[in-house]
């Protein structure tokens, strides 16, 4: 793979973000506007947007930016081989883009994903093969607040990137170098799985709370039956994260929970974004995932059982 080298102020790097939502969006403009060659997939009504006007990022804290013109395409052959693919769609669309990045894929093209949940890695390895695979997770609130912009809340853009077997390699080096270049906070881990189960426990609690609850983050930690709720959901993620060998402190749930007081009130989640939508809900691959491993570690998880039960009938969406 051509090392990153910089020429008059342009990362020769080919970067394809396979997404163009919150994190997609949100990241692909930050790398793009410090003058990385992104292409963005996207589709609808955000493809239309950002063919007319470019990309707009709105982030109080962080900056806006915008990116105009800036390159998407709804069909990656015509992007062709990059050097990286970084994925940001949605979990239930993880087939899918696996394979509809294959025209994008070279010789030495790795892949990240940004998406939520843990598995994700486990749904790409059939089609694009474990060799490519960075896994990653993207600490951020953001989402669409109309086609071709991205809303930002709070001060948090932080990814973390990590090879499965932990080692520290080029591509891995590399790629945290041109994010940081874009402002990003981009960090490597040599333990990556604990760090995305250090996000799922949290992200489980909060697209729970506030997708079955209809509000934001505020309201739930003030509340003290929600407050409740919202721990043991985030309990029984670690629970069951510990029983099939994740090293989780035991009182991890207490320090999310913490974590949650510290940020905007106004936060909330993806799922919650798009059970308001009338879109497809995550909710099989988050507090579904807690449930389907808790059965097989023999861990009890009735708190996401009855997010599940709850939410199970608007999961399809209604658009």
């Amino acid at each position: 793979m051509e090392s990153i080298v910089e020429r008059a102020g342009v990362l020769s790097m080919r970067i394809a973000m396979m997404g163009s939502g919150g994190i997609g969006g949100y990241f692909g403009g930050r790398i793009a506007a410090a003058g990385v060659d992104v292409a963005f997939i996207a589709r609808g009504r955000q493809l239309a947007a950002m063919r007319e006007s470019g990309l707009r990022l709105d982030s109080r804290d962080r900056g806006d930016a915008i990116i105009n013109p800036v390159s998407v395409s709804d069909d990656p052959a015509q992007i062709g081989p990059v050097d990286y693919v970084i994925i940001g769609v949605k979990l239930w669309d993880t087939e899918n883009a696996g394979r509809s990045i294959l025209p994008l894929l070279g010789p030495d093209t790795a892949i990240l994903s940004l998406q939520n949940g843990v598995d994700c890695d486990d749904l790409l390895t059939p089609i694009v093969g474990r060799e490519r695979l960075i896994s990653g997770v993207a600490f951020i609130a953001s989402s669409i607040s109309t086609p071709g912009v991205i809303r930002h809340i709070g001060t948090m853009q932080r990814i973390v990137m990590g090879e499965p077997d932990g080692s520290k390699s080029s591509r891995l080096t590399e790629l945290r170098n041109i994010m940081k270049k874009g402002g990003i906070t981009a960090e490597t881990s040599n333990d990556i799985e604990r760090t995305l189960w250090e996000k799922f426990v949290f992200l489980v609690g909060l697209s729970s709370t506030t997708t079955l609850m209809r509000t934001t983050l505020g309201p739930i930690r003030r509340d003290p039956e929600s407050r409740e709720f919202l721990f043991g959901v985030m309990s029984e993620a670690t629970n069951v994260g510990r029983a099939i060998g994740v090293d989780l402190p035991e009182n991890f749930a207490e320090t999310r929970l913490e974590f949650a007081d510290g940020l905007p009130s106004d936060m909330t989640s993806s799922m919650h974004h798009d059970f308001e939508a009338g879109n497809k809900l995550e909710l099989p691959w988050l507090a579904g995932t807690v449930v389907r491993l808790g059965r097989e570690a023999s861990i009890a998880t009735p708190v996401c059982q009855t997010v599940c039960a709850a939410l199970q009938p608007k999961a399809g969406g209604s658009n």
